[in-house]
């Protein structure tokens, strides 16, 4: 039944709350989880449930995540049929760049021999079953199905979403819109639809014929009195990386071991770039509580309750507590940090003592030096 489909992945994902981890990267290629990134969690997903051929449309030639991906080989993509695609275009300035993008690239989705689409971001993190979406739509008789979750934290965690009004009767999307943060209880769009091929080419061609601004999830969303669109409601994990409060959440949930079961899966694994590094050593002394430990570290201090990259050192007399280290960050003798997000390549020098919050973590950019900070 899946063979019959396609996946697009469009990585024109929202910034504006997010920006101090962006400034060199998309979202898709964030690191989350100590050894994943971002777009991990949806390609796994596509390729667990069978489809082989993926497009993925980037805003721009982001070098992180032309390294991350490569060939597609840890998907099992690097094919010679089928298999994956990436394009990449600078239409920063467009803001629907989404519509734009897939427009440009009509002759890719024209020429693929697949029916339907896969029509997903990245930034949405679960563990969902393809199969059973692809299923229960088929089996609705509509053109197109859109994924929801309904979540009793939106005003926290899932800022400037879509969201979504269902009818129950008809199990059918009646409106939409967008969730400000004023409303705890909303039904979430995790903007993955699925969708016959010859319905998206249609959309895309009146968007390009009205020279229209909106983007093409909007499309959708906002010709529902024209549309029939099934709902299909999941009820797992869901994690929206929208947002630096959003980002250190879902890596937090991650400590928590029934969501760690459910996300990682051993019959729907999430795959990602194989490194092949030497294990982390843990210096006799160390002490590290409910922790997630990439390779290659070298532990001589306290880690509690954090998430550490690759090749993170924690020398002596450090104490490290509800932190996210990102890979290749040095944190030096007595050093102390509490809600921290630290990105890649930063050195804490001595006696260093940083405390952000829960709710507002403090977040030390790519390549920070710092000195005595107390």
């Amino acid at each position: 039944m899946v063979k019959d489909y396609m996946a697009l992945i469009d990585l024109s994902e929202s910034e504006n709350d997010i920006r101090s981890l962006t400034t060199n990267r998309p979202i898709a290629s964030i690191p989350v989880g100590s050894r994943y990134r971002v777009i991990d969690f949806i390609l796994s997903n596509i390729v667990n449930g069978g489809i082989t051929n993926v497009g993925i449309f980037s805003e721009s030639n982001s070098r992180s995540l032309m390294d991350h991906v490569g060939t597609g080989k840890p998907w099992d993509l690097n094919r010679k049929n089928d298999g994956m695609f990436i394009f990449n275009h600078s239409l920063n300035s467009f803001s629907n760049y989404g519509a734009k993008v897939l427009r440009n690239n009509l002759e890719y989705i024209y020429r693929s021999k697949s029916n339907s689409v896969i029509l997903a971001s990245s930034y949405m993190i679960c563990n969902i079953d393809f199969a059973d979406v692809v299923e229960k739509h088929e089996k609705s008789g509509c053109d197109i199905t859109l994924v929801y979750k309904h979540s009793d934290n939106a005003d926290e965690y899932f800022k400037n979403c879509y969201t979504v009004s269902v009818d129950k009767k008809t199990n059918t999307i009646v409106s939409s819109g967008k969730n400000l943060g004023f409303m705890k209880q909303a039904d979430i769009c995790m903007e993955i639809f699925i969708i016959k091929k010859t319905s998206l080419m249609d959309i895309i061609y009146q968007n390009a014929t009205n020279s229209s601004n909106s983007t093409l999830y909007s499309s959708i969303l906002n010709n529902l009195d024209k549309i029939k669109v099934n709902a299909y409601k999941f009820d797992g994990y869901v994690a929206c990386i929208n947002s630096i409060n959003s980002y250190y959440k879902a890596n937090m949930d991650m400590l928590d071991l029934s969501i760690s079961e459910e996300l990682f899966k051993s019959s729907r694994p999430i795959y990602t770039k194989i490194k092949d590094e030497q294990p982390t050593l843990y210096v006799k002394g160390c002490k590290v509580y409910n922790s997630l430990i990439a390779d290659g570290c070298i532990i001589k201090g306290e880690v509690k309750n954090s998430l550490l990259g690759r090749y993170v050192k924690v020398d002596d007399d450090v104490v490290i507590d509800n932190c996210i280290i990102l890979q290749n960050t040095h944190i030096q003798k007595g050093s102390k940090l509490t809600n921290i997000i630290i990105d890649k390549n930063a050195d804490i020098s001595e006696k260093t003592e940083l405390k952000g919050s829960s709710s507002f973590p403090l977040v030390i950019e790519k390549r920070s030096i710092l000195n005595d900070i107390k």
